[in-house]
Parts: structure tokens; sequence; C-alpha cells
């Protein structure tokens, strides 16, 4: 949309997942297990720092990132947000941009937290 402000309207963002912070895989795993009970979410280990229930909450076996965890918004067009969001006074953290195979930004972390949660944005699948 030609002059919005809004993100939603510019780059379809959207809520990917809420991540929570444990520190150890168990823990992880149990914390998932909670999440699939309560909302009937799959638990699926889909990389070896964390566990999903589904694809709505990411539990982080490692500590993770943020004081209180993460939240992971897509988008449909990474780059373009990026370049809004820097607009604005939010810049990236470099050394956390993952690549996919073709060179492009998959995921990308801010470096300012808001209330102890670190954000990241990743492109759309």
């Amino acid at each position: 949309m030609a002059g919005s402000e809004n993100p939603v309207d510019l780059f379809g963002l959207r809520i990917s997942h809420i991540g929570i912070n444990t520190g150890s895989a168990e823990e992880a795993d149990r914390i998932a297990g909670i999440f699939q009970d309560l909302m009937g979410l799959e638990v699926r280990h889909t990389a070896p720092v964390s566990t999903f229930a589904g694809t709505l909450v990411e539990v982080m076996n490692n500590g993770g990132r943020g004081e209180k965890g993460h939240i992971g918004f897509h988008v449909d067009d990474i780059d373009a947000a990026e370049r809004w969001f820097a607009a604005r006074g939010f810049t990236v953290n470099e050394s956390s941009r993952s690549l996919s195979p073709d060179g492009s930004t998959f995921l990308v972390y801010f470096n300012q937290e808001i209330a102890g949660f670190a954000i990241h944005l990743t492109v759309a699948e």
C-alpha cells in the first residue's frame, strides 16, 4: 500500500512464534509438552537449540536471546522491512543474520529488545 505507515500493509508483517528461554533440552521438551497438552500442538525438534510446539511456540534449550525470550515476526520482504525499521531507529544485529542457500536473508534479530524480548524478522515461506 503506497504511503502506508503500517508494516502489516507494507510487508505482510505477522507473528511467527513466541520464543521461551530454558537452560536444557529436557526443560525445553517439558515446556513444549505442556503446550501440546494445552493446545494440541505437535512437538517438533527442528533445530539442535530448540523444541517447537506447532509453529506458535519455540522453546530454546540454550538460554536463547532476550532476557525473557523472543518474538519472531514473518514478513514478505525482509530487505524492505529492515530498511523501514532502521528508519525508525531499530538496527539489526549483523552477527544474528542467517542466510538462505541463495544468499538472501532468512532471519535477523534487532539489536534492541522490547520489554526484555529479543525481536527477529524472518522471511515468510
